[in-house]
C-alpha cells in the first residue's frame, strides 16, 4: 500500500510554506562509545531526530529493537574468491544459523551469490536446508558485480516488513556491474537497508588490493547506517559475522512523523540522529537520509 501523504500548504508567501507529512519514517541506529563498544540502555529524552535541518518530535522508541530482520547475504563468487569459497561457506553457515535460531520468530534470510552477474540462490526463508542448499551452488568464476548485487536485493528488500539489512561477503570492489555506485546507494536507501559489508582480505599490504572499491564499499556502509568489517579467513570471518549480529540485536529504532518540512526541498531529505550524552562521547551509526517515500 502506498503511503498516505497529507500536505497542508497555507495561504502565505510561497518562501513562507511549509508541508506536513503523515507518514512514518523510521531509523535504525547503533550506538557505540569511544571505545567502540555497543551502547545500551539510553532512554528517550537523550536522542534528537532532525529531517532537513528541521528537528522532528519522536513517535517510537524502542531499545534493542525486536522487528523482524529480512537478510539478504550476498557472497562473491567472482574469480578470485575460488580457492577462499569453501572457508567462506563454513563461516556463513555458522552466521546464518545463529540468525535463525535467535531473536524474532518472524527473522528471514536470503543468499545471493554475485560475479559477472547476480543470482538468488535461495528466496527469503527461514529454512536452513535451503539456504544450505544455495550454498553448495557456489563457485568462484569471471568478475565482479557489487553494485548489481546490492541493487537487486534492495529490489527484493523493499516490500518486506521490519528492519532489512544486506551483508555483503567480498574481497574487493565492483568491476563489471551494470549499475552505478550511485544506483545501488540509492536502492539501499529506498528498501531503508542497512549495509555491512565484510571484507575479506587475502593481500595484507595494499599493493595488489582494490583499495578504491573497499572505500566505496565504506561510503555505501556509512551512508545507511552499517559499517565495513575487515577479516582473515577462519577465526576472524567468523567473529566479523558475530558482531554484525551483535549490532543487530542491539539496534535502536527511531521514528517520526515528519512535521514543517519546507515545500518544494530535493526529493532526498537528509537525516540527523543526535544522542546527548554528557558523561561521555557517542558515536551514532545510522542512515544519512531516505527519499519521499518513506513509510
Amino acid at each position: 500500500m502506498k503511503p498516505l501523504i497529507l500536505t497542508l500548504l497555507a495561504a502565505l508567501p510561497i518562501a513562507s510554506q511549509i508541508r506536513v507529512d503523515v507518514r512514518l519514517v523510521r531509523i535504525l541506529a547503533s550506538v557505540k562509545d569511544e571505545a567502540g563498544a555497543l551502547v545500551g540502555g539510553l532512554e528517550q529524552k537523550q536522542f534528537r531526530v532532525f529531517d532537513s535541518g528541521v528537528e522532528q518530535q519522536i513517535a517510537i522508541f524502542e531499545r534493542g529493537t525486536a522487528l523482524p530482520l529480512s537478510v539478504a547475504l550476498l557472497i562473491d563468487a567472482s574469480g578470485s574468491t575460488a580457492v577462499s569459497l569453501t572457508q567462506e561457506v563454513t563461516s556463513v553457515r555458522t552466521f546464518l544459523r545463529s540468525l535463525l535460531r535467535d531473536g524474532n520468530a518472524d527473522d528471514a534470510a536470503s543468499l545471493y551469490s554475485f560475479n559477472y552477474e547476480t543470482t538468488q540462490l535461495a528466496a527469503f526463508t527461514r529454512r536452513q536446508d535451503r539456504l544450505e542448499n544455495g550454498l553448495k551452488r557456489l563457485k568462484g568464476e569471471a568478475g565482479t558485480s557489487v553494485y548489481d548485487a546490492i541493487h537487486f536485493a534492495a529490489h527484493d528488500l523493499q516490500s518486506r516488513d521490519g528492519r532489512k539489512i544486506i551483508v555483503i561477503v567480498t574481497d574487493g570492489g565492483d568491476t563489471t556491474s551494470s549499475y552505478t555506485f550511485r544506483d545501488a546507494l540509492q536502492a539501499a536507501h529506498r528498501a531503508e537497508a542497512v549495509i555491512y559489508p565484510i571484507v575479506v582480505k587475502p593481500i595484507s599490504s595494499d599493493a595488489g588490493r582494490n583499495v578504491g572499491g573497499e572505500n566505496a564499499l565504506t561510503s555505501l556502509a556509512q551512508g545507511t547506517g552499517g559499517r565495513v568489517l575487515e577479516a582473515a579467513l577462519g577465526d576472524s570471518l567468523d567473529q566479523a559475522f558475530a558482531t554484525v549480529l551483535a549490532e543487530l540485536r542491539t539496534q535502536y529504532l527511531v521514528a517520526y512523523y515528519p512535521r514543517n518540512l519546507p515545500v518544494g526541498g530535493p526529493a532526498f531529505h537528509p537525516i540527523r540522529l543526535q544522542v546527548d550524552s554528557p558523561s561521555r562521547k557517542l558515536q551514532v551509526y545510522t542512515r544519512t537520509g531516505y527519499y519521499g517515500e518513506a513509510r
